[in-house]
């Protein structure tokens, strides 16, 4: 069976799920996980999430240094940049999703600070931010009418050009992605997902160790398919936990 949408985002955590409701005000979007919504590295972290938003003390300048020393300056600066500056917005948008974050007798935010970190700017929620996290986008998921989700569905490849007969190699130019082949674990059955904009949204290879802090998903599936798609795969050597 052919299944058209405009977004199909491979992948149930933090990044697979915001995105999904970035952009599901502009389509039918397909979220495909190959276990439940809740299985994925999102949920199990506890500590918080770093944002500058004392401006009394701290300023994103000092983010962007601490975060480039405690990456050893082989972070992409200009990614690092991004990240921090946008921190503070993502941060209000996750609580219009219904984060909540600890907050003081006061009503601020209960900031911690962390290793590597010059300034308190971590958000949390008690010591399972990461569920508190997960557990409010399924929510937002799970009730927004443009978002269908396919829990238990197993992606297992990516649809190129390759597939319309033309040869695609790692220098193709302009390899063009038209969504995936998706099983049905339950039944088996292979379905064609097809879709305007195609998210890999898969985490790590963490499960591939035999001792590791990930949940048993994180097999690094996305990658390897988009490697089999020809599409360019960096920065292997670094592993969660």
């Amino acid at each position: 069976m052919v299944k058209r949408f405009d977004f199909l985002v491979i992948g149930s955590g933090i990044a697979g799920m915001s995105f999904a409701l970035k952009v599901a005000h502009k389509g039918r979007v397909a979220l495909v996980c190959k276990s439940g919504l809740e299985e994925a590295n999102t949920y199990f972290a506890q500590g918080g999430v770093a944002s500058v938003t004392n401006l009394i003390v701290d300023n994103f300048d000092k983010h962007i240094e601490d975060t480039m020393i405690a990456g050893d300056w082989l972070s992409d600066r200009a990614a690092v940049e991004q990240v921090v500056r946008n921190a503070p917005q993502q941060i209000k948008e996750l609580i219009s999703w219904g984060v909540d974050f600890d907050k003081d007798a006061n009503g601020n935010f209960d900031l911690h600070r962390e290793g590597g970190h010059s300034e308190f700017r971590i958000l949390h929620h008690k010591d399972n931010t990461g569920a508190e996290i997960q557990d409010s986008l399924i929510r937002a998921i799970q009730t927004h009418p443009n978002i269908e989700v396919f829990e238990n569905h197993f992606a297992i490849e990516i649809l190129t050009q390759h597939h319309l007969g033309v040869t695609v190699t790692r220098q193709t130019p302009h390899i063009e992605c038209y969504g995936a082949y998706i099983m049905d674990m339950k039944t088996g059955k292979i379905d064609t997902f097809l879709s305007k904009v195609t998210l890999m949204a898969t985490g790590g290879i963490g499960a591939v160790y035999q001792t590791t802090t990930n949940p048993l998903v994180a097999t690094g599936d996305g990658i390897a398919m988009v490697y089999r798609a020809k599409g360019t795969v960096k920065d292997m050597e670094f592993v969660q936990f």
